[in-house]
């Protein structure tokens, strides 16, 4: 079995124009992006959906932010800051690895996907720049976004993903290429939602709603971004079998555990029982839920056989992070969703 992989050639006029013989990987593509002519079909409608989202941080009014950040309890401004600081490298870690994701990715169409997201994590990572420019000063700005280097907790949690990163970096091989799809998919699916639920409770405390408006928008993007990883990992199920023998998918289950285990110490630790409306049970059993959730997506079965309904006591999560919720003041009338795109839900 030949695992390595060959990056795509730049300019390749012998490439296939035959859809029958499109692949995911090791296809022979033109880079020729025919947006009547797709092989994976499905990747149409997440273009579209994706484009339809655009926006852009400045739109969201900080003001009551700016006022709100002094006032917050010691417990909830760490949790803010920290969170924060997590949610500046995943972003700025994914603009980072997506292009070298689709150097060896042999279908056109996923490609384009792809690179929408790279800018759409840039932006991503500019919302969070945006929040602490408004709500802090520029040493407490910095002081923020290195805290990942400093805090034992931030740096464990990053290695995680950022390991299997750089070993598809180093190897670009097929092993660590799916090992790499599923640090994705257990990114966008798991790793950001103790902070999203942060994020929201502030909100539905009524402190910090223009952070939690940008979170909101995030969150639309970042669905959007595990139905894209979720299809591509499907479609590897399909066209390279030898990579879903049960000893494999134990790899990549025991990965998805990992995810899960990580961001429920992250959550207990960085929101613990001294934030109002949250404590280490909620998210426990939160993110518990989503574990279940998101590896049943990928046709498995139920990772935990506890929390595989969603708690009770979190369905108010799903309200919260509504894009079309709250309105914002740019052009006073607008949307979240700019009224033209019906965001894609979290059910997978």
């Amino acid at each position: 079995m030949n695992n390595k992989l060959k990056k795509n050639a730049l300019f390749n006029p012998q490439g296939d124009t035959d859809l029958r013989l499109r692949r995911m990987i090791g296809g022979n593509t033109t880079n020729l992006n025919d947006f009547n002519n797709m092989r994976y079909t499905w990747a149409s409608d997440w273009y579209r959906q994706a484009m339809n989202n655009f926006w852009i941080p400045e739109e969201i009014n900080l003001t009551q932010d700016t006022k709100d950040y002094p006032l917050l309890p010691p417990a909830e401004r760490k949790a803010y800051d920290k969170i924060l600081s997590f949610l500046v490298f995943l972003d700025s870690l994914q603009s980072a690895n997506l292009p070298s994701l689709t150097e060896f990715i042999t279908a056109n169409e996923v490609n384009l996907c792809l690179h929408i997201q790279a800018f759409q994590e840039c932006v991503h990572s500019q919302s969070y720049s945006y929040m602490l420019d408004t709500i802090c000063s520029p040493e407490e700005r910095n002081d923020i976004l290195y805290q990942w280097k400093t805090d034992e907790h931030l740096l464990r949690r990053n290695t995680f993903i950022g390991d299997c990163y750089n070993e598809f970096y180093a190897n670009n091989d097929k092993a660590s290429l799916m090992k790499t799809l599923m640090a994705n998919y257990i990114l966008e699916g798991i790793y950001f939602y103790s902070g999203f639920m942060f994020f929201y409770n502030l909100a539905r405390n009524g402190k910090m709603s223009g952070s939690a408006q940008e979170i909101r928008y995030i969150n639309r993007d970042e669905n959007t971004h595990l139905w894209l990883f979720r299809n591509i990992i499907q479609e590897m199920k399909k066209e390279e079998p030898e990579y879903f023998t049960p000893e494999k998918v134990k790899v990549y289950e025991e990965m998805m555990r990992e995810g899960v285990r990580q961001e429920i110490a992250w959550g207990q630790y960085v929101i613990g029982d001294d934030v109002q409306g949250l404590n280490v049970q909620m998210v426990y059993d939160y993110i518990r839920y989503l574990g279940n959730m998101r590896w049943r997506s990928l046709g498995f079965d139920n990772l935990f056989e506890d929390n595989v309904e969603e708690p009770e006591n979190m369905r108010w999560v799903a309200q919260y992070a509504n894009a079309n919720m709250v309105k914002t003041d740019f052009f006073e009338a607008k949307s979240t969703a700019y009224a033209k795109s019906t965001a894609i839900e979290d059910d997978l």
